[in-house]
């Protein structure tokens, strides 16, 4: 037993070592989002997808197309438009005249890292082929079901909501997503190394640090890390705290619980620990909740953001002693 527990803890400071490999890997190319790369790994080792928020020009398909290179998955960007087509997504099967049979042509969501660009320029129709892919990991072509690649990422980026051309996501589609990570504009310092660097960071090529087959195994080793009943109350009352907060009109869904300790292992297990604690909890929360809290109008326009609702809500609920 206890060299079981020798060789669980070696293990664990492999992944430590291995996840900030591939965060420095990344950051070598995209300067000052560190933060956020910690938080995409987090997403991909928890099998959650993640929704990227913020202006133009900074760095959002870079850092995927990063992520995707220092993972050694395959990457594919999927421009969304208002005529995309849902097969345009999964795929279809494609008539053969020669052979007189149809051939599947697979689509673009066959892929470790997906990236959707301006997910809310696609219609309706097609925001809606994503969904079974998010949540099941599988499509379906013309009664079909065929599984994705594994591990597999949707990574998502929006224009702002009343921008001409564009289709709000639903609630039911946000709440898909695991993570809402904000890619700032950079800091003055920041942004003189990406002015002072430009050419390198356009020629860098970017260092295999992971496999898909040790990402696999990463992702199966965070289902063992331990929570206690303490820090699973904890999170329990955390959310309800919210939903039943004055102000809030949707509170988050039970998928909110869920990410936040599906996120909290794997928060541990890149610290080389193998048990939650509540801290664990606290860092993870803000990037499950934010896209999750739907404000009364009123409280909108006192100018009061669900963060600081979020940050309220941490600040009050009890902390367990572990």
């Amino acid at each position: 037993m206890k060299e079981e527990k020798a060789e669980e803890a070696l293990d664990l400071t492999d992944v430590s070592k291995a996840a900030k490999e591939l965060i420095n890997e990344v950051s070598n190319v995209i300067v000052g989002k560190k933060q956020v790369i910690e938080m995409l790994l987090t997403a991909l080792l928890c099998e959650g997808h993640a929704l990227l928020e913020g202006p133009p020009g900074v760095a959002k398909t870079l850092l995927a197309k990063t992520f995707a290179s220092a993972l050694g998955g395959t990457f594919i960007r999927i421009q969304m438009t208002p005529d995309l087509l849902p097969s345009d997504i999964i795929g279809v099967n494609v008539y053969n005249p020669r052979k007189g049979d149809f051939t599947l042509k697979k689509g673009p969501i066959f892929a470790n890292v997906v990236m959707a660009d301006e997910l809310n320029r696609a219609s309706p129709k097609a925001q809606a082929a994503l969904l079974e892919a998010m949540q099941e990991r599988q499509v379906t072509i013309e009664g079909v079901t065929l599984p994705l690649e594994r591990p597999f990422i949707v990574l998502a980026t929006q224009v702002p909501y009343g921008a001409a051309g564009t289709y709000p996501l639903t609630e039911v589609q946000i709440d898909r997503f695991a993570f809402k990570l904000d890619v700032d504009y950079p800091s003055s310092s920041e942004e003189i190394e990406i002015i002072s660097r430009i050419d390198e960071i356009e020629k860098a090529k970017v260092k295999q640090v992971l496999t898909i087959e040790k990402a696999i195994k990463l992702i199966e080793l965070a289902k063992e890390i331990h929570v206690s009943s303490k820090v699973k109350s904890y999170i329990a009352e955390l959310i309800n705290g919210l939903r039943n907060r004055e102000g809030i009109k949707l509170g988050p869904s039970p998928r909110g619980s869920i990410w936040i300790f599906k996120a909290a292992r794997v928060k541990a297990m890149l610290e080389g620990r193998d048990y939650v604690i509540p801290d664990d909890v606290k860092a993870v929360a803000p990037y499950v909740l934010s896209h999750r809290i739907v404000l009364e109008p009123e409280v909108e326009a006192e100018g009061v953001s669900a963060k600081e609702l979020i940050q309220e809500a941490l600040s009050k609920t009890p902390v367990p002693k572990l």
